[in-house]
Parts: C-alpha cells; structure tokens; sequence
C-alpha cells in the first residue's frame, strides 16, 4: 500500500473504531483552541485578515472569531490564523508543528456549511489532527530543517482529510482530496517572527476547505500527488508515518502550552514551579537543555514583551520574581525593561546539554544558604487527565473569561451542536 492509500483509510475510520482516550485529548484541544481564538480576536494580524473578509463579503456560511459570517472557506482562514496569532495554541513535538490551528478551524466552518452535528466534527477534527501528525513524521525533521513549516504543510492534509470527512466522502474522492492538497500545501518558517506565522495557519485551514470543496464539484485531479509532495519536500521518513497506525493515535501525544511564551521554554519553567517557595529562596539558576534549542529560545537579553518570550533568562527571572508566566500580560514591554528583573537576568545560565531530551530540561538551583538543589522536568512526562483538564480550563478561564470557558467546555464535552462554539467564537 502507498503512504496514500494509509492515509485514506485513516480518514475514513469508522466512529468505534477511535479511541476513547484521544477523542478525550482532542476534547482538550478543542477548548485550548477556543480560548487561544477569543483571545486572540484582537490582535493586529486578527484586524487584517478579518478586514479581507469583510471587503470579500460573500455567502455567511461559518462564523468569524470576534462576529460575523462568511464562507466556509474564508472563515477557515481568518479563523486558523486568529487562532495562531498568540502562538498559545497545542504543540506537537514529533510532528514538530501547531495541529490544531490548522486542522480544527476547517472542521468547524465546513461542520457549520453542511450542518454536521457535535460528534461528526469532533471526530473529523480528530482524524484530521492524527493525519497532519502522520504526514509531519512522514516529512521529519529533514523538511522543517529545509526551511518550511510543518503547521502549514502537513496541516493543510489533515484539513483536507477533516473536510472531506465532513462532505461524506468515500475512498475514491478522499484520495482526490489529498492530491489535490498536495498542489496547494505551503508555509515557511521564514515568516517566524511576523504575521506571516500565524497566517500559515490559515492558509492550512482555508486550503483543506477549498481541496474539498473543489472536489465535491467535480475537479479531477492526481490523486497520487502526495506522493510527489513527499519526494519534493524531503518525504523520507515512512516507517514513522504509517507505523501502528491502525492501532496508536499519536495525537494523542499532543502538548498544551500553560505558559503564554515559547513551548521551548515550558519544562523549565514548569521544574522551576515545582520548587517550594522558589522567588524567596533561589540564588542562582543554571539551565541545562537541549542544544537545538539554543537558537529558538535563548535570547540573552530581550526589550521587549514578545523577545521574553524566547528568553530562558527573561522568563526565569519572571518566575523568581513571583510573575505569572501563563498570564498574555506579564509578556509587556514594560515589564520587559523593568530594571528589577532585568538585573535579574543575570542569575540565570543557559548551558546546552546533548543529555537532555528536546522535550526535557534539568535545573541546577543554588539556594540561598548555599545548598544546591536540581530539578528536572520533560513534557512528554504523562499527566493524568484530571490534571490536564484542569489545567486546561484554569489557562481558557483566564483567556475568555470562566462562564464563557465553562461554556465551551460542556459544549465540547456534551458533543453539543458546532453552530454553539461558532457563536461563542463570534462573541
């Protein structure tokens, strides 16, 4: 069988055949997205992409984050990147992207098109994450490397399968689907740093609608595309993507971000939380993590809000100073040149260390009176599910509000109507 062929029939899982326990963690992802959406309404890359809405007009087919209505297709768009504008949203470290900004906003506008109901969306939203997630093990590590952003590329196939779920396709169409994507999948890693990030979002989120759509009307494309998407784009890695896949959900795998900066930087700052009375008692940090991160998140000295965010020393002399580093507000300008905690700064030691996981970090603490403590911390470390929700719904209460976040979540949790969490995204 081709990688095609797998993906196909991934696509099209039965219902029983899914896991309970990863339609639990898209449940997570769906109010995480939610919150990261709202919140993310305002933002300036948020007032440009709903202006071309606006200016487009068109048939209200879905709704928009922060009010009113347009085709399924443009909501997918202004949607994704709205929802990617904080960089707060879900991680996934083997696929090495953001699955749901790209997948989720094209499940529910095409749900609200064609009128699906709770469950259908969710589970197309699921089967469209563990797709992306299988095309970005497939593309490895030797694509991100080449410079494109697997959100983007391998997420605009997992739209696609999530959408042609949503229209009810068959074998057939769904591989049609697929190599049709495959001409429009794109995103660079180029754009780091500027709207452009988060609009690749959007771009996989409006491309899954518009494959499937093009495919509904009768477009026939060559429907072992993605095959050659795959030798053009350093698709090398196979066995990774199509391993145990009738039987593991590596969605499931997914990462939450409790900390409003670099995913980077959240296993040291969660070590770091783990320490009693930390801001009282702490002297000196020195951060033991993986090199590869060395030139992501190690700004040495950053003046500004969004440069903490890249910054081991920003945010630790943020933690030892008692600021809450999940609040979007800590990351300000202000606070970024508050002469306190940037003489602070200099507490903390970055050291790359080829022992630590990518995932992980170690801290070494000198305390106060002279002991010395470590500390370790890797995000893969499985979290019970109480515990994540929580979580969860402490970080959607700070960023929509509790009654809203309490809301969303029976929404998702009941499988309630899509149109419901269309209209508390529109507000």
């Amino acid at each position: 069988m081709t990688i095609t062929d797998r993906l196909v029939d991934l696509a099209l899982t039965e219902p029983d055949d899914i896991p309970e326990r990863a339609r639990a963690v898209m449940g997570l992802s769906l109010i995480d997205w939610m919150g990261c959406a709202i919140a993310g309404r305002h933002e300036p890359v948020a007032q440009v992409v709903r202006r071309l809405a606006t200016d487009e007009g068109g048939a209200p087919q879905a709704h928009l984050a922060g009010g009113g209505q347009a085709p399924a297709r443009m909501a997918a768009l202004v949607n994704g990147t709205v929802s990617h504008a904080l960089d707060y949203d879900d991680t996934h470290f083997a696929h090495i992207g953001h699955p749901s900004v790209a997948v989720v906003p094209c499940a529910l506008a095409m749900a609200e098109r064609v009128g699906a109901d709770g469950a259908a969306f969710q589970d197309a939203a699921l089967i469209g994450a563990e797709l992306s997630v299988r095309v970005g093990l497939w593309l490895g590590r030797g694509h991100y490397q080449l410079g494109f952003h697997q959100t983007a590329t391998a997420g605009a196939f997992g739209a696609a399968a999530a959408a042609g779920r949503l229209m009810g396709f068959n074998a057939s169409k769904m591989a049609a689907v697929m190599g049709l994507v495959a001409t429009r999948a794109s995103g660079l890693k180029a754009q780091f740093g500027t709207m452009g990030k988060p609009f690749n979002a959007g771009i996989a989120a409006s491309n899954g609608v518009e494959a499937a759509l093009l495919v509904a009307n009768g477009l026939v494309p060559n429907p072992s595309a993605l095959e050659d998407f795959g030798a053009t784009h350093s698709g090398s890695n196979i066995k990774d993507a199509v391993n145990h896949i009738d039987s593991d959900w590596v969605f499931s795998d997914v990462s939450h971000k409790y900390h409003a900066c670099c995913h980077g930087l959240h296993a040291a700052l969660e070590a770091f939380g783990a320490v009693e009375d930390p801001h009282l008692n702490v002297a000196r940090i020195a951060v033991h993590t993986h090199p590869r991160w060395l030139s992501v998140c190690n700004q040495p000295d950053p003046d500004t809000g969004l440069g903490c965010k890249f910054s081991y020393r920003a945010v630790l002399a943020m933690a030892m100073a008692g600021h809450d580093t999940s609040r979007l507000e800590t990351f300000s300008d202000g606070l970024a040149t508050e002469p306190a905690l940037v003489g602070m700064r200099d507490r903390v030691e970055v050291i790359g260390d080829e022992q630590v996981s990518e995932t992980g970090t170690r801290l070494v603490l000198q305390m106060n009176d002279g002991s010395e403590r470590q500390v370790e911390h890797d995000l893969l470390t499985p979290l019970p599910f109480e515990t994540r929700r929580a979580k969860i719904m402490a970080k959607a209460s700070a960023l929509m509000g509790e009654e809203r976040a309490a809301r969303v979540a029976r929404h998702v949790e009941e499988q309630a109507d899509p149109s419901g969490l269309a209209r508390e995204l529109a507000g």
